[in-house]
């Protein structure tokens, strides 16, 4: 089954194309919500990770306390690096699991951080959504109440807009301007000619 990566950096409105993806019957899988599962589930990565950012990193109830991790990682680029060593892996057999399990033409792996990824789990096609980075900044205080410094910090650790032009076989931009919709179409009609053309069947 074909897989195709869909990547965009924080407030550019990726969730939302994922969203349209799956109305349109295409499987997703959220990267970033299953790495935040399994760091809750999976006792091998919570001993881990414990191990390497400390107890503190979990409340009382188990659940991740994002607020303090957050705060130590994107302030310490070789602890970020850490981290995603040890969540990543956990990441490519749960999707690798979750991917066996579906029926449909092709399947969406949904990640902001796809292009770090690729070598050790390649998809077939890279869909990536930009928009401007003020407009991105904007979205994202809006929505999470975050500060200007915050959001701009977070876009420092991403890929740049010229890293995922490079890499990707479909740009979707969402500026408030051109409508997503007759992209995603396009896209979703080329998919699906792409998957017809290339299955074993």
């Amino acid at each position: 089954m074909m897989t195709a990566g869909l990547t965009g950096g924080i407030g550019s409105g990726k969730s939302t194309v994922a969203r349209i993806f799956a109305w349109l019957g295409i499987p997703v899988y959220n990267s970033d919500q299953e790495a935040k599962r399994l760091m809750t589930e999976n006792e091998e990565l919570i001993r881990a990770i414990k191990t390497l950012l400390g107890t503190e990193s979990y409340l009382e109830d188990g659940s991740l306390n994002r607020s303090w991790i957050a705060a130590r990682v994107f302030k310490d680029d070789e602890l970020l690096r850490k981290l995603n060593a040890l969540v990543h892996p956990a990441v490519y057999h749960d999707f690798d699991r979750w991917k066996s399990a579906q029926q449909a033409p092709y399947v969406i792996k949904e990640s902001a951080l796809l292009l770090q990824t690729l070598s050790k789990q390649p998809v077939d096609k890279v869909i990536a959504v930009l928009a401007p980075e003020e407009i991105r900044i904007r979205r994202v205080m809006s929505r999470d109440g975050m500060e200007r410094s915050q959001v701009e910090q977070r876009i420092r650790k991403q890929e740049t807009e010229q890293a995922l032009r490079e890499v990707a076989d479909y740009l979707i931009v969402n500026d408030g301007i051109q409508a997503c919709l007759p992209q995603i179409l396009d896209i979703h009609r080329e998919l699906l000619n792409f998957a017809k053309l290339n299955s074993p069947l």
